[in-house]
């Protein structure tokens, strides 16, 4: 048997047009862009083509695309650079999160606090909405930035972006979103729903790692982190990843453009996986069943399993997959996710499978079969000891 990687959510392998873009760029491309000679001038050029073809994908104009160096750093930006303004102003930052965000918004807003802002966490409920209701009433405080992700990275969820911007855009205030695991699995568009900051990263989407845009739309005041050199408009200096940046914006007119058949695709296969567990594991819990889900990403509960046992086994049989969200490194702390939607829940063992454009039928067929044996043995030698 193959080796199968179901670990698309935490990382995709790069694209054959992606390494054939970069490489052209490595050799042809390689010129400082802020040079003022020939070199300088179509690294600049090759720059500005791959901002406009992210741009493109988006929806957005092409001043509104700054090159960051990954998801990360852009969901801090666009957090931490939003507080930066209003404290320049001499007001109290506010920052309104989900409880589901990814831990970039969760901490980059904790530092907020630290430095004497306000956090506001809005709850998730098991179907995906949020309490509308402490929205509305924190809205009209007028807070510095509301922080909401399209999709959930460990269980796929697709969160109520549209009901939360129809709000954010009528009181005035700025709206960020997280679509880094929504790109090319769902429609993402600034202006539908209307967001004023939208982080997007390479590598979940066929593109090179360490790369990543924060959309910033015109009007919207952001202060840098970092200093010196000027680049990006001045909001994110250093000598730009041209390379990079071409990598990812072929990987972003990639996805953008198969999104729909993809979609469709890894959906079915979604269902069948879903189907084929719940029918051979007993107790097996699906979790975001009552919210409305990307195609890409299955994430389940399964009780009377050591979830590191678990992944270790599966992992002996050639089966990547993850216990929740791969960004964080260590062992199998509780997810703050799960605990957000469900509470106490250390008696599952939280698996995540998240697919791609290599994942196949036999892929997910045999990752279901072999799940469920795993899950028989584990138990059989757990009764016998």
């Amino acid at each position: 048997m193959h080796d199968i990687y179901l670990d698309h959510a935490a990382t995709t392998p790069v694209r054959e047009e992606v390494r054939e873009a970069m490489a052209s760029t490595l050799t042809e491309s390689f010129g400082n862009p802020s040079s003022h000679h020939g070199w300088g001038r179509r690294a600049a050029a090759t720059l500005d083509e791959s901002r406009e073809r992210i741009a493109t994908g988006i929806g957005a104009e092409v001043d509104e695309i700054y090159f960051v160096r990954g998801g990360t750093e852009s969901d801090n930006l666009a957090i931490l650079g939003r507080a930066d303004v209003a404290e320049s102003k001499g007001e109290t930052p506010v920052v309104v999160v989900s409880a589901v965000e990814h831990k970039a918004v969760l901490e980059s807003s904790a530092r907020v606090e630290e430095r004497g802002g306000r956090c506001v966490v809005l709850e998730v409920r098991e179907d995906g909405t949020l309490d509308l209701d402490m929205l509305e009433h924190v809205l009209a405080e007028r807070p510095t930035l509301v922080s909401i992700m399209t999709v959930n990275n460990e269980v796929g969820i697709r969160l109520p972006l549209e009901q939360v911007a129809e709000r954010t855009e009528a009181h005035g205030v700025v709206l960020h979103s997280d679509a880094v695991q929504a790109l090319g699995k769902t429609p993402v568009h600034v202006d539908t729903p209307h967001v004023d900051l939208l982080t997007l990263t390479g590598h979940k989407i066929g593109g090179p790692r360490g790369t990543g845009v924060l959309f910033v739309r015109r009007g919207v005041e952001i202060a840098p982190l970092l200093y010196g050199g000027g680049q990006e408009r001045a909001l994110r200096p250093g000598t730009e990843d041209v390379a990079g940046a071409v990598g990812m914006s072929m990987a972003v007119a990639l996805a953008v453009g198969e999104q729909e058949s993809e979609a469709g695709r890894m959906g079915d296969l979604n269902k069948t996986l879903e189907s084929s567990l719940v029918e051979g594991i007993a107790g097996l819990r699906i979790h975001g069943k009552e919210a409305r889900r990307a195609p890409h990403i299955l994430n389940v509960g399964i009780p009377e399993v050591d979830p590191e046992a678990l992944l270790a086994a599966l992992d002996l049989e050639g089966i990547a997959v993850s216990g929740g969200s791969a960004c964080e490194s260590g062992g199998q702390a509780q997810s703050h996710v799960l605990k957000a939607l469900y509470g106490e829940a250390d008696r599952f063992a939280a698996l995540r499978f998240s697919l791609g454009h290599t994942t196949n039928r036999q892929d997910v067929a045999t990752a279901a079969t072999t799940t469920v044996a795993v899950v028989d043995r584990i138990r059989s030698r757990a009764a016998g000891a």
